[in-house]
């Protein structure tokens, strides 16, 4: 019996041994006995990974052997030898049963523990497979995002690549298309302009042959009219031998006529001349008095023209003026200022032709407006006896400026003078005097002044300029001191085409600034109305006073023929960059080739033909002056 249990014993203890060893040994090795336990999740043996491109697992670590004793599978016989020395210590004690007993109940206990033990690890084993499934399904779900990321960033770069190469395409095609409508263009440039040089040639032709025609028809003219001047010179030849006899003998009669009464007229101066010389008081009465006579003449005469320069100086106009409406004297041109409102009054709707309140002045409708806002703001100042603003018109050489001064100061209720600025540089040293002669006069004006510089540029430039010579210099200075506070009886207008060539202390004079640019198609159409009733209606049908009807034959009325408002329209798009100077121009070679025709009779053709060689002109006059600035 005791043998019995000494065996178990021993086993037990051997088994003890074995699983000390084994925890000693962190599980690298297992004892001899009836449990066998799987390699926990502290094993060294690493867990194959479910990443297809990680790394392959590192080798097994090699366990080193500190206790030389063991075996070199890890046994240690220290513990069995202990086992059996204690079993033999307890064979030799009394109370071995119990001992035995106690140690049975102690080992069950190890056992119990060791199962326990064993569940536990085998629990832990469980959630260390289900980390393991977790995180092998984390590593595919970011295997699976980042393949899906992948194909989206390929789908997104072929889309981009797609586009770019979308865009290319179009961009080729709009190139394409442009240098087709560029074809296109130069194509249509090209048949244009051979079109126009073929209707030049053709109408060069029709003028060359129109030209051809009219010399055939002046030559039979010519021939015609030599023919009647033959027949008329034979027919004068045949009665020229009776008109010469009865012309002598008319004029024989007429000279013994003549012959007598001068006869007769000697004869009394002779003897009147023969009683002063006989009679010496006779004599020096006859002297005395024609020298009295002659001496009284004289005197009268010079007294005359020192009395009258001195009225001229004192009441008369300045030299500088060319033209004003209040006369040379303040007495002359008050019975034509004076019928002249009386028919404005009569007739207020004969001041503004075609609607415009400018007369011949066609402006466009803002400009317009501008000038009658500043004739109303003028005529009210005058009213309230504040200081007049003086004006700047600048803009292309016959474009309105001086009648539009003019017509200001008309509606303005104004006096109106007008001087150029090329008649201050001859006066010389004299310049300087007849600016102030000039304003002195100008604020005699009882309603006020509109003194207007044409050409102000020519004396008016700056003062640093090397050509200028110090008599211009002195008007430029005197006309400064006199325009230096603002006026009440003068509005100076100046009017010049290179506005930047004026002194700046004249700039700064100005109060109001207007450009007067070349007229639109719609203000060149009413021109070539204004005109075309000016020059061609009207041509013929003039007043004229008593004697010139008497001496001089009615001119002969122009008749107009299927010129329609369509045509002056043509004409109007054809005069781009015409002036109203230049149409005024164009409408007076219209009436002088209509006068030059046989029948007196515009038609669209001769319109037509004139209108274009004064545009050909225009432009030749502008290529010409383009040369010379080059």
């Amino acid at each position: 019996m005791v043998k019995t249990y000494t065996t178990g014993f021993v086993s037990a203890i051997a088994t003890a041994s074995a699983l000390s060893l084994t925890n000693t040994n962190n599980n690298a090795a297992y004892a001899d006995g009836p449990f066998n336990f799987p390699s926990s999740s502290s094993s060294n043996v690493p867990e194959p990974s479910s990443d297809p491109n990680s790394a392959p697992p590192p080798p097994p670590k090699k366990v080193r052997n500190d206790h030389p004793r063991t075996t070199s599978a890890g046994f240690d016989p220290e513990a069995l030898e202990r086992g059996v020395k204690a079993l033999k210590d307890i064979a030799d004690s009394p109370h071995g049963k119990k001992v035995f007993d106690i140690i049975k109940k102690q080992e069950d206990t190890k056992i119990t523990e060791l199962s326990a033990k064993v569940a536990e690890f085998k629990q832990m084993q469980a959630q260390h497979e289900t980390e393991r499934q977790r995180i092998i399904y984390d590593e595919q779900k970011k295997l699976a995002q980042h393949q899906a990321q992948t194909k989206s960033q390929m789908a997104k770069y072929e889309d981009e690549l797609a586009r770019k190469r979308m865009q290319a395409e179009n961009e080729y095609h709009r190139t394409r298309n442009q240098e087709l409508v560029k074809l296109q263009e130069e194509s249509s440039i090209r048949q244009e302009q051979a079109r126009r040089a073929t209707e030049e040639q053709i109408q060069a032709q029709r003028r060359q042959t129109e030209r051809e025609k009219a010399d055939i028809e002046r030559e039979t003219i010519r021939v015609r009219a030599m023919a009647e001047a033959e027949g008329r010179a034979h027919e004068a030849k045949l009665s020229e031998e009776v008109n010469r006899r009865m012309l002598v003998d008319r004029a024989n009669a007429e000279r013994e006529k003549w012959i007598s009464a001068i006869n007769t007229t000697f004869d009394h101066i002779g003897g009147g001349l023969k009683a002063i010389l006989t009679d010496q008081n006779k004599l020096v009465v006859a002297v005395g008095g024609v020298t009295a006579l002659a001496a009284g003449v004289y005197t009268t005469r010079e007294g005359a023209r020192v009395i009258w320069g001195y009225v001229d100086r004192i009441l008369g106009q300045p030299s500088l003026i060319r033209e004003s409406s209040r006369g040379k004297y303040p007495w002359s041109g008050i019975f034509s200022r004076a019928m002249s409102t009386l028919s404005q009054r009569a007739n207020p709707v004969s001041a503004s032709k075609n609607g415009n309140g400018f007369g011949d002045v066609i402006l466009h409708p803002s400009l317009n407006k501008r000038i009658e806002q500043l004739a109303s703001a003028t005529a009210n100042t005058k009213a309230h006896q504040a200081p007049f603003r003086n004006m700047l018109f600048y803009g292309p050489p016959g474009t309105g400026k001086t009648m539009a001064a003019r017509e200001l100061a008309r509606k303005s209720g104004l006096d109106y003078a007008l001087m150029t600025g090329g008649d201050v540089a001859p006066l010389g040293s004299q310049a300087v005097t007849k600016i102030h002669q000039l304003f002195d006069w100008s604020k005699k004006s009882k309603q006020g002044l509109l003194l207007f510089i044409d050409e102000a540029d020519a004396f008016l430039c700056e003062r640093n300029k090397t050509y200028m010579s110090e008599a211009q210099r002195s008007a430029l200075n005197a006309l400064l001191f006199r325009t230096g506070d603002q006026s009440k009886d003068i509005v100076l207008a100046l009017a010049t085409n290179r506005p930047g060539d004026l002194d700046s202390a004249v700039a700064d004079r100005i109060d109001e600034v207007l450009e007067f640019p070349l007229p639109g198609e719609e203000e060149r159409f009413k021109l070539l109305k204004l005109y075309l009733d000016k020059y061609i209606a009207q041509a013929g049908s003039r007043k004229s006073g008593f004697f010139q009807n008497l001496f001089k034959s009615k001119p002969q009325q122009i008749e107009i023929n299927g010129l329609t408002d369509e045509i002056i329209k043509e004409a109007a798009a054809k005069t781009d960059g015409f002036s109203g100077r230049e149409i005024a121009k164009l409408m007076a070679s219209v009436q002088a080739a209509v006068y030059g025709s046989e029948n007196c009779v515009l038609d669209p053709s001769l319109f037509r033909e004139v209108v274009d060689y004064k545009v050909a002109e225009h432009q030749q006059r502008r290529k010409l002056a383009g040369s010379d600035k080059a």
